[in-house]
């Protein structure tokens, strides 16, 4: 057993300011000398983002879809450090499982986290106090441990809320973060942008940092993590494969592109590969790698940059054509397309697919996906069912009808409701997001196939 101080920040609804304050949290406790793991529930790589630039390294995803109660125990416990935030996603007690066995609130009772409520008060007195009188009944197992008042109106109307929690509840109020212009920018921007599309990213991050360090009290919160308890430390997973040992695998990590786990990235590392980072706006041709992966983002937002580097989309559709072995998601896929399509401006891509990447108003795709592998899975045998999620905007139009496919979607949309996961060559491309697990080792699968396809020193 060891002491692990923690808590999560929650909410009873999304939109609530959870990800602002959980941002600036990580930054205040930072400066102030903390050193500050955080982790994300569920599938998100855009809030990570923030919660990893506010903190200074990285942030886990701990989510019930892509792992079991064990592994995100042993997720936890081996990277967490003297003091971790979880932010929750939606509200506390939200999931997809109607028995709450996916929720925010099973993960905090899972991990033994105090929970702090976000509460977004904006229109709301008096009737803070049955809101918080339910969350508390409604499963007494979750340690609901105090309250931040946020988008507070001003002294009169923090005045009024304080009472009715103080008359009502027996929750301490930690802080009261009122309305404010630095954190107006970022409700605009968080899940909207990433951090490196985003001018002055740290700039925004310390102002974050300053309006919670005046308003939450971070020395009581300190003290309420440290009365979480002990854990279990959950063994490492023993994984002596080196299947990637002398692979260099090329990822794609820029502005337009950076949806990627941490911990997939370290899986790659773990498995004995090297991984090397490519600039796709600035880097004219590859650097000599045995594989690529090519993550989600926004290429339609760096379309024109994207189009300018024609050395780079010549060079990658030629190698991929040849036989490099690639694995691109979502933005990845989009990019690989002979065009990108979004705003009424058209702009080239790489050309590998034949298929023209169209961005729409509404989603196309969202939420958790399942598919079962065919035949033509380059690095899994047909039938396998795999979990997976998606969030995409985009469609994939006048795709050749002699494409094969390499996933039939059990739930989800992937390219039609029907399908997802082209492959050319040896490139597999599809909307759907995979997170590595011991159900989903994907990042060893595709190790060993391009291990296959590749030539390696003393073979």
């Amino acid at each position: 057993m060891k002491p692990y101080p923690r808590f999560m920040i929650a909410a009873a609804h999304k939109s609530s300011g959870k990800t602002v304050i959980s941002t600036g949290l990580a930054a205040a406790l930072r400066r102030s000398g903390d050193k500050v793991s955080t982790f994300k529930k569920g599938p998100d790589y855009i809030d990570p983002m923030w919660l990893s630039a506010a903190s200074g390294g990285a942030c886990y995803n701990l989510d019930f879809n892509a792992m079991d109660r064990g592994e995100i125990s042993r997720l936890f416990t081996t990277r967490a450090s003297e003091l971790s935030l979880v932010e929750a996603n939606k509200g506390l007690f939200d999931g997809v499982a109607v028995d709450g066995s996916d929720s925010n609130a099973e993960l905090a009772k899972l991990l033994g986290l105090p929970v702090i409520l976000v509460i977004d008060t904006n229109g709301m007195t008096r009737g803070i106090a049955p809101l918080l009188q339910g969350y508390q009944g409604f499963d007494p197992d979750v340690n609901i441990a105090g309250v931040i008042l946020n988008k507070v109106g001003g002294a009169r109307h923090e005045a009024k809320l304080r009472r009715a929690v103080e008359i009502y509840s027996d929750l301490p109020v930690l802080g009261s973060v009122w309305r404010h212009d630095k954190l107006e920018i970022g409700e605009r921007h968080l899940g909207l942008t990433t951090p490196a599309e985003l001018t002055g990213r740290d700039g925004i991050i310390e102002g974050f940092a300053d309006v919670v360090a005046g308003s939450v009290d971070l020395e009581v919160l300190r003290a309420m993590a440290a009365t979480a308890p002990d854990l279990q430390v959950a063994d490492a997973r023993l994984d002596h494969s080196q299947v990637g040992n002398g692979l260099r695998i090329g990822v794609i990590r820029d502005t337009a592109f950076g949806f990627y786990y941490w911990d997939d990235l370290e899986a790659f590392q773990a498995a004995g590969a090297e991984l090397v980072f490519i600039d796709a706006i600035r880097d004219a041709h590859l650097p000599e790698i045995d594989g690529l992966l090519i993550g989600g983002g926004f290429p339609e937002m760096r379309m024109k940059e994207l189009a300018a580097n024609t050395s780079l989309r010549s060079d990658i559709k030629q190698k991929l054509t040849n036989g490099l072995p690639c694995y691109a998601e979502c933005g990845g896929l989009m990019y690989l397309c002979d065009s990108l399509h979004w705003n009424g401006q058209v702009a080239a891509m790489v050309g590998l697919i034949p298929g023209d990447a169209v961005m729409h108003a509404r989603p196309q795709g969202r939420g958790y996906a399942r598919f079962q592998a065919t035949a033509n899975h380059p690095w899994w045998e047909g039938g396998r069912l795999v979990k997976a999620h998606e969030f995409h905007y985009a469609s994939i139009n006048n795709l050749s009808d002699t494409v094969a496919f390499a996933r039939d979607i059990q739930r989800g949309h992937g390219f039609d409701g029907k399908r997802d996961g082209v492959v050319i060559s040896n490139t597999l491309a599809g909307f759907c997001h995979l997170h590595n697990s011991d159900s989903c080792p994907w990042v060893a699968r595709f190790l060993g196939f391009v291990a296959q396809n590749t030539r390696l020193p003393n073979d």
